[in-house]
């Protein structure tokens, strides 16, 4: 059954058309994954669909009883309302139950005296917060605000960085029963660790599902359907990312056909037309006709693609040099005796917990921040490009145009000189936009022309923190095939897997109280091998190759085994687990009996939360014997 159906939308921003004459529909249990360039319209796509804008023409009916939660790109929250608050505030009869009754504990509490009356309050109350199942609540958007990275539940939204404001924001559209879930960029903001946890969230959720991402993972694992918006149409494809891109390859090479097709019909007709079409016989009124609609007839216009000539200054020998690095802020230590020397074909990947202190190393690297300690070195020859986190700042008054020709006019491509217009077309702002003010520009196009702006510099050490913020796949795809043939250094933060594993030749990964580790290879290949993927993982985890010792320059890999704790645990792991869903289930009955009696039900509280907090700790330790089970199984086949 469908959930929801478009028919015949269209919808323009000034003179700019985003999508014209599409139909969409949206059924039960769809998770669907939106693609398309910045720009194209995927962020207003959704708004229509969450009722926030309205098509200039055409039709959206939506069921009468579909309960729908949407995830903004940058969501707007109530800066005096606490984080708890926020993930709670949704219109929901547990969450309204669930702040009345806190309101009214609240109340008792002040007062400090028995008020009959609000006693009797707090017992209908707490019947109605069991009859709704809401005694829970507030333990589980902890749980999901602490997956999440979120750890400060009373900190007022205001104190929060962007960041967490977008976490907390995707708490509360969690939170709240939905038909279906529209999330635009969930994964940014997020840290490895937080992604992981909501890919396999997204991936039970039983409703339907309509989100944009740049993430190729996620939409490869998570979906059942993709949608492409191409140049103010809707492509639908069944399956998942792979499945799409094999299947979007297929309907290229059809319209290519078709339209080699066309063209030799065109000149057929067209050269008949020339030698002068004699109009009283009924035949040639119809190749006529013919040749009129053949030049009406638009041929879908083929996906525009980047090319970018890898290109950099000379490097010469040295590079850059960190010495016995250390930063704190005030009492936190960030980064403790690091020490490196970057090759000058250097493919290093950052990662670690958001706010540990990635972006801060960036800093130091670049020169723009002095470490507390030790020193950098920075050779002769090294001339930097820096893409920061976020593209700010960038003159709103100024011209696409002038904005890239105050980094260079030209970009030297072998023999041949690539102009700034030139670049431009080929990062798809076409002549038409190279006189628009920057203002008017989308945040994923601005976005586009800063990483521009950095390359026509020709830099040959690239620093890129987070570049899949708010770049589309498109771009995504082709900064990675520039990155394969740049002649430079790259060192990338970043919290993109499919990014991580297409460019990096080794993770530098920080696990906590400034330590920086370093491991060969991609990101699939730390992740195999980390003996901590997270610090803030409960619990400790060894790496399944359990490492590697070195004999005379070679690395050779020890048998995977159980430690004699690690057997034991995995035997008694299950019978663990349901002890706790005992006592969850005990301490529930508790609860619901414990009527109007706070303190009672503040003590209950905490102890279910604890006991939740250990169940999920549990989970995650059998998760990981298990696997490592496996992996002995298959080395015995072997």
């Amino acid at each position: 059954m469908n959930l929801l159906t478009m028919d015949g939308v269209s919808k323009s921003f000034g003179e700019k058309r985003l999508l014209h004459d599409i139909g969409f529909g949206v059924a039960e249990g769809e998770k669907i994954g939106i693609v398309g360039l910045n720009g194209s319209g995927k962020s207003t796509f959704l708004k229509l669909v969450a009722g926030l804008e309205e098509p200039d023409e055409g039709n959206i009916a939506r069921n009468r009883d579909l309960r729908m939660q949407y995830l903004a790109q940058n969501p707007v929250l109530d800066p005096g309302a606490t984080v708890l608050d926020t993930v709670l505030s949704g219109d929901s009869p547990a969450m309204d139950i669930w702040r009345r009754y806190r309101k009214a504990a609240a109340d008792m509490a002040d007062k400090r005296r028995n008020d009959q009356a609000l006693q009797q309050e707090l017992a209908l109350l707490g019947q109605q917060m069991e009859n709704l199942a809401a005694w829970t609540l507030e333990s589980e958007a902890q749980t999901m605000l602490t997956r999440l990275g979120v750890g400060q539940f009373d900190a007022p939204i205001s104190r929060l960085s962007g960041g967490q404001r977008k976490r907390v924001a995707l708490a509360a559209a969690l939170m709240i029963p939905a038909d279906l879930l529209i999330l635009d960029e969930p994964s940014n903001h997020l840290d490895n660790l937080a992604i992981d946890w909501l890919e396999k969230y997204l991936q039970r959720f039983s409703g339907a599902l309509l989100m944009v991402t740049h993430d190729r993972y996620f939409l490869q694992r998570v979906t059942n359907r993709m949608v492409e918006i191409n140049g103010t149409r809707l492509y639908s494809y069944p399956g998942n990312y792979s499945v799409y891109l094999e299947t979007r390859l297929a309907r290229e090479e059809q319209e290519a056909a078709a339209a080699v097709k066309k063209k030799a019909l065109l000149r057929q007709e067209l050269d008949w037309i020339r030698r002068g079409a004699r109009a009283r016989s009924t035949k040639q009124k119809a190749r006529v006709q013919r040749f009129e609609k053949l030049q009406e007839e638009k041929v879908p216009a083929k996906s525009e693609s980047l090319r970018i000539a890898s290109t950099a200054s000379r490097l010469g020998r040295k590079t850059i040099i960190l010495q016995d690095i250390s930063h704190n802020f005030e009492a936190k230590k960030v980064i403790t005796g690091y020490s490196a020397v970057l090759d000058r074909n250097e493919r290093l990947g950052i990662v670690g917990p958001n706010g540990i202190g990635k972006s801060t190393l960036l800093r130091i690297i670049s020169g723009e921040l002095t470490p507390t300690q030790g020193q950098v070195e920075i050779g002769a020859t090294v001339k930097i490009g820096y893409f920061p986190q976020e593209s700010t700042g960038l003159p709103d008054e100024m011209r696409v145009i002038d904005y890239i020709r105050e980094a260079g006019e030209y970009l030297p491509n072998g023999k041949k000189l690539i102009s700034a217009a030139q670049m431009l077309e080929t990062f798809l702002f076409p002549p038409s936009s190279h006189w628009t003010v920057l203002g008017k520009l989308s945040g994923g196009e601005k976005r586009r022309l800063h990483l521009l702006r950095i390359l026509m510099a020709a830099p040959n050490v690239l620093l890129l923190d987070e570049p899949g913020n708010d770049l589309d796949i498109e771009t995504l795809t082709i900064l990675e095939d520039y990155l394969d043939d740049f002649p430079g250094a790259v060192v990338a933060v970043s919290h993109d897997r499919y990014f991580l594993d297409r460019i990096c030749g080794r993770i530098l990964a920080f696990e906590g109280q400034g330590r920086l580790r370093e491991y060969p290879g991609n990101y699939s290949d730390y992740q195999l091998r980390s003996a901590t993927i997270q610090e803030n993982r409960p619990g400790p985890n060894r790496e399944l190759d359990q490492g590697r010792k070195k004999t005379d320059g070679q690395e050779k890999t020890r048998p995977i085994k159980f430690s004699f704790k690690e057997k034991k645990e995995f035997e008694e792991i299950e019978n663990r687990v349901t002890a706790v869903d005992e006592e969850l289930k005990n301490l529930d009955d508790q609860i619901s009996q414990a009527g109007s009696d706070y303190q009672l039900l503040e003590e209950l509280a905490a102890r279910r939360q604890e006991a939740e907090q250990h169940r999920d700790y549990l989970l995650e330790r059998w998760v990981y014997l298990t696997e490592l089970a496996e992996e002995i199984e298959k080395q015995g086949k072997k």
